[in-house]
């Protein structure tokens, strides 16, 4: 494979990154999406196995790569590479998704830093090349929420892990739109999209008018941005209109 995907220190990243899907959330999101039945224990089992075979592959790029055994080094990092290609979905978003009560209130150089990396990434390329970016771009955002959960960057994360969520390199729209709630939830003031994304979301992808509308009227009441609160309306009188 003539692309290299993955630098030693991007697998150093990966490995940091670590128990991010892991971690128990305590309360739910926005609601509407799909609601677990009896999968707990089942989703957990994929989640540990999912990181242990990652780890695995990036523990023995890293030894390939000190020892140079380029050979085998390339082997370990193509079947990291089409792991990392593979969609995976989020099946319990509590367990996937930060809770809505952080409070992102401190300005942390290290988190300043990653998210300027994560850009460089984001939204980047054509075709694979796009995918891979994105991938890469996720990594670097859920570190941020991993290790520095009181940064002042986590709302722009959300926002972020949202519209990569919602791009055609991944079309998990659960995913997405429960990040955008976290967006405004972390910071009322947002500039970001976030709510009429959601909304837009819950309207045109999911089908949940009743969740829809009430996001649009979420724009309206706290958003003074013209257009959004202009579309807004005029969606919430669609969807209100006798059928």
């Amino acid at each position: 494979m003539s692309r290299r995907w993955l630098t030693p220190l991007l697998v150093a990243l990966a490995v940091a990154v670590g128990g991010v899907a892991e971690r128990a959330r305590t309360q739910p999101g926005g609601g509407g999406a799909p609601k677990p039945s009896g999968d707990l224990e089942l989703v957990q089992r994929l989640i540990k196995a999912r990181k242990e075979y990652r780890r695995s592959l990036e523990k023995l790029y890293v030894h390939y790569h000190q020892v140079q055994d380029k050979e085998r080094e390339r082997w370990a990092r193509e079947e990291l590479i089409h792991f990392h290609r593979i969609p995976k979905h989020a099946f319990i978003l509590d367990l996937d998704v930060p809770p809505p009560n952080l409070n992102g209130n401190q300005n942390i150089r290290e988190a300043n830093k990653l998210f300027m990396w994560a850009m460089q990434f984001k939204d980047k390329g054509f075709g694979t090349d796009y995918i891979d970016n994105q991938r890469r771009a996720e990594l670097v955002f859920q570190e941020i929420l991993t290790k520095y959960p009181t940064s002042d960057k986590i709302s722009d994360v959300a926002f972020m892990l949202g519209d990569i969520f919602e791009s055609k390199a991944y079309r998990q729209y659960y995913r997405a739109v429960e990040y955008y709630h976290r967006c405004y939830q972390w910071n009322r003031k947002t500039s970001h999209e976030a709510r009429i994304r959601a909304a837009r979301i819950y309207d045109r992808n999911l089908h949940n008018r009743t969740k829809a509308i009430e996001m649009y009227r979420e724009v309206i009441n706290n958003e003074t941005d013209q257009r959004r609160n202009q579309e807004a309306q005029k969606r919430i009188a669609d969807l209100s209109a006798p059928r």
